[in-house]
């Protein structure tokens, strides 16, 4: 469903919203979690871990080209 950019720039943004919690349970370093996003149709979903849990994305060239961020 999102292209490997547009999931590592969710995965900054939620880590960046639950570092701002300054919540003293969580970790001094990386914050693992594990997002499911449903999306609009039954095959249409994304998973989406933390940047520091995914060192080497699956690409799905289908989510590559829907991403309008990546054309001159």
């Amino acid at each position: 469903m999102f292209s490997v950019k547009q999931k590592r720039e969710i995965s900054e943004a939620v880590q960046k919203v639950l570092r701002d919690t300054n919540h003293p349970e969580l970790p001094k370093g990386e914050i693992y979690f594990h997002l499911h996003v449903m999306g609009a149709e039954s095959w249409s979903w994304a998973d989406i871990k933390n940047n520091g849990a995914v060192l080497n994305p699956d690409v799905n060239p289908h989510n590559e080209l829907m991403d309008n961020s990546n054309s001159n």
